[in-house]
């Protein structure tokens, strides 16, 4: 009697883990935000997200450069993505954290951002006609209250000269 019950655990286990994983694809997206502006980027692309370890200053670097950190034996360049679009730094305390980007690359990259905003659906954005001049912005969206989101092009960005040239000049 007792394999029964159990059985039957596992199966509504299971009915319960497929519908989450059903959810989770349609949730393909990761929101964050940078300084003042709202960011998505797709679940593939997106790595890691974590607490920021302590940094490691790098000398003659550009300001939005933000160090070096160790992810469990791995190095990583930290950029500041707010500072990197000309805005004030992000404090690594906090709601702060590291988005892990550039694996599928072959990059070990990080991004500092002011916070992390969660799972997102394509379905939650409407298609803002508006152009953004930044080649890395692959759309433009708005969400259901009408916040302006942009869609980060992972491989767009660390294909950009000017983000790949932390060295000053």
């Amino acid at each position: 009697m007792a394999r029964r019950g159990n059985l039957r655990e596992f199966q509504e286990n299971l009915a319960r883990r497929l519908a989450e994983a059903d959810s989770a694809e349609r949730r393909g997206l990761l929101g964050f935000q940078a300084g003042s502006e709202h960011w998505l980027v797709e679940l593939p692309d997106a790595g890691e997200i974590l607490s920021p370890p302590p940094l490691s200053p790098v000398p003659l670097t550009r300001p939005w450069y933000s160090g070096l950190a160790n992810v469990r034996g791995t190095l990583y360049g930290v950029v500041d993505f707010a500072r990197f679009h000309g805005e004030p730094p992000t404090a690594p305390t906090g709601r702060a954290r590291l988005l892990l980007v550039g694996a599928r690359s072959g990059v070990n990259c990080a991004l500092l951002v002011s916070a992390a905003s969660g799972l997102r659906s394509h379905e939650d954005f409407e298609h803002d006609p508006a152009a953004d001049p930044r080649p890395w912005v692959s759309h433009r969206l708005r969400d259901l209250q009408g916040r302006p989101w942009l869609q980060l092009d992972v491989g767009a960005l660390l294909a950009r000269p000017e983000f790949l040239d932390a060295g000053l000049a």
